[in-house]
């Protein structure tokens, strides 16, 4: 739900004391959280074969207490512990976070670095083995071995560790981080996005405008926006920029060579 549609949804006398105040700049909380860029203050973790970007949750609350210093958040307890226990899922937290009268809730499993769930007690799964692929069968014992003579099989058993007092309290750090996310901050980086939305359009603009001026010395009058157009209609500029300013670079070089003739 929108922070407009709970508005909405509230009585009408509610209204006008739950209505977000607008910034000096007269954008929305959302607005403003969203257009702040977040990228030095995260960092990549692996975890398998995908990579994840974590924003760091003590630059979020600063980030936000900034510029909304009456942010408070609650971290849920259930019966006086801060997490649920279900001994077939494992652990999960949850978090509120308010600002300007608007309220977003989060929760977040406990998870190893595998991002598998974290329970009382380890236990272990299978996953395929990579190397596998690339062992052969010995005809004696009928094993698989690679290279190396090291016996490969089609699986490996993996162990998830018990969880700890630390994992439940990293957890509960890192929902608070996206439960600030609910608000705007970071929000894109959840979107699998590299920027947020205001920093690409003023990132688009520089490189049009490179561009623009790559095509007057190669000599084009009109047209510009529609090559452009054209050459981004599958791929995005940022993609595409690279290609595009070698292909004018090389058209000037040409205008150059011709005009020495």
């Amino acid at each position: 739900m929108t922070d407009k549609e709970f508005i909405e949804s509230l009585p009408e006398d509610a209204k006008v004391l739950n209505t977000p105040a607008p910034d000096m700049n007269g954008k929305s909380v959302f607005e403003t959280l969203y257009a702040a860029n977040v990228n030095e203050h995260t960092e990549k973790v692996k975890s398998g074969d995908t990579e994840l970007t974590y924003l760091s949750w003590a630059y979020a609350i600063a980030e936000v207490k900034k510029r909304y210093p009456d942010m408070q958040y609650e971290i849920e307890k259930f019966n006086g512990l801060p997490y649920v226990f279900d001994e077939l899922t494992g652990y999960m937290v949850y978090t509120k976070v308010t600002i300007q009268g608007i309220t977003h809730e989060m929760w977040l499993p406990v998870m190893d670095s595998a991002n598998k769930a974290m329970k009382a007690t380890p236990y272990t799964y299978k996953v395929r083995n990579k190397n596998f692929k690339y062992a052969t069968k010995n005809k004696e014992d009928g094993k698989y071995y690679d290279k190396y003579g090291n016996e490969q099989t089609e699986f490996i058993e993996k162990t998830v560790e018990a969880a700890t007092m630390f994992d439940i309290n990293k957890t509960i750090m890192r929902c608070l981080t996206k439960n600030l996310a609910m608000h705007g901050l970071g929000l894109y980086i959840y979107a699998g996005e590299d920027l947020p939305e205001q920093n690409k359009e003023d990132s688009n603009k520089i490189l049009l405008d490179e561009l623009k001026t790559l095509w007057n010395q190669a000599g084009g009058n009109d047209g510009f926006e529609e090559w452009i157009n054209k050459n981004t209609e599958v791929k995005s500029l940022e993609v595409m920029y690279p290609e595009l300013k070698t292909a004018l670079k090389k058209k000037i070089a040409d205008k150059a060579e011709g005009e020495k003739k």
